[in-house]
């Protein structure tokens, strides 16, 4: 990095990069499409047919996608675009506030209103997607459930980002804590609001290689006109998030080179950003492919869905079934690892010319770290205190339901 800052304007490159890219996203912006879309949808349109390719479903490539009939692959198919793009909601979420903190880092700045424009379209964007996911996520599952599973309540930008995560109350609130005061430094300091990108641009990347498998449903639809809407809004969603991408990549390649030399303060910050986006997706699921949850946090919401009437388990088959999908080995497990490993390799390429990180950072060793056999492991060890849990709870129910009858 250079010692003196510069005119954004000076860097012509730099300068046109990010003209380009704001300017073709102005013009191909497709907010307008997508709330269009929004209005138009109807679950009982499309409730008979997939919206996103076959292996992109819920639990896809385990015994119970081995064992499930036609209407039950369509729901699981369906449930993998609710369960996706609700954690999407929640990723949106936080980038709508991190780009306001991150354009207000660089106010103090000569020329940065190109940066600070593309921003704000880009969170206008978001706005428009996290309506959409919410709005058809809702529908499906007031229709087939009668309530929530995987939707929420609108959340804040200071909650855990990753929606079912290794946590507990102590590192919920340590989080909120970390991510408060990130949004108050990087809003005063123009390395840690380019830097920002970073992690913005890695966790981009990771939507971004799973966001173009689903936006190819659409693109390879026989009869596009006729497709489902979901997987029209999986399309439209990819085509704005490569243009954040773009602009995550330029902001944290080559703007941070008209900046001085990182402080020490500032390296540390940094990679401490970049270490807890490693900690984030160190996990990878089998219940769904290219969200890195942590499946025990999940167990609930799949034994909800494998008891009610879409499959209509009874306490012990929908435990069994758990146990066979969580605790061995399958084929949707292994795509599940692919795809996290793919992800790292990825991440290792987008910052391998960034020269204040740490080796760890550098190399993603920490996301490194899993492997299926660990996987397993956890699974096993969280798996029996599950099912304890359920039964205890399964007794008292049955307990309440005596009472009332004497």
């Amino acid at each position: 990095m250079v010692n003196t800052i510069q005119k954004l304007s000076d860097s012509t490159t730099t300068y046109r990069k990010l003209q380009i890219n704001y300017t073709r996203n102005k013009q191909k912006d497709h907010t307008a499409l997508m709330d269009e879309a929004t209005a138009n949808f109807r679950y009982e349109d499309c409730q008979n047919e997939y919206w996103n390719p076959e292996e992109f479903s819920l639990l896809y490539g385990t015994p119970l996608w081995e064992q499930s009939s036609k209407h039950q692959r369509i729901v699981l198919n369906q449930l993998y675009w609710v369960a996706y793009y609700s954690q999407i909601v929640s990723a949106e979420i936080a980038t709508i506030y991190f780009n306001q903190t991150s354009a207000a880092g660089l106010y103090a700045q000569e020329d940065f209103r190109l940066i600070c424009d593309t921003l704000d379209l880009e969170s206008a964007q978001e706005r428009s997607h996290i309506n959409t996911f919410r709005v058809i996520a809702k529908q499906v599952e007031q229709t087939l459930f009668g309530e929530p599973i995987f939707t929420y309540p609108m959340r804040g930008p200071f909650t855990e980002t990753m929606v079912y995560a290794d946590t507990n109350a102590l590192k919920t609130w340590w989080k909120k804590i970390q991510l408060q005061y990130f949004g108050l430094i990087s809003a005063n300091n123009t390395f840690l609001a380019c830097q920002y990108f970073t992690v913005r641009g890695v966790r981009t990347l990771n939507g971004k290689l799973v966001q173009h498998k689903l936006s190819n449903y659409y693109q390879k639809h026989p009869q596009s006109e006729s497709a489902p809407i979901p997987a029209k809004i999986s399309y439209y969603h990819f085509l704005d998030e490569s243009f954040h991408f773009n602009s995550s990549t330029i902001i944290s390649h080559d703007v941070i080179t008209c900046l001085p030399k990182a402080t020490a303060f500032e390296r540390l910050v940094a990679n401490l950003g970049l270490l807890g986006c490693q900690r984030d997706h160190f996990h990878f699921s089998a219940a769904i492919n290219g969200i890195f949850w942590y499946d025990p946090a999940l167990y609930n919401k799949i034994y909800y869905v494998l008891r009610s009437p879409i499959f209509n388990m009874s306490d012990t088959d929908a435990k069994e079934m758990m146990r066979r999908c969580f605790t061995e080995e399958s084929e949707g497990l292994h795509r599940s690892f692919a795809t996290h490993q793919e992800a790292m390799q990825s991440y290792k390429v987008y910052v391998e010319k960034l020269d204040y990180l740490w080796q760890q950072n550098r190399e993603m060793s920490v996301m490194g770290g899993n492997s299926i056999a660990r996987y397993l492991a956890t699974q096993r060890n969280a798996f029996w205190r599950f099912e304890k849990d359920v039964s205890h709870a399964e007794t008292q129910r049955r307990k309440e339901e005596l009472k009332s009858l004497v």
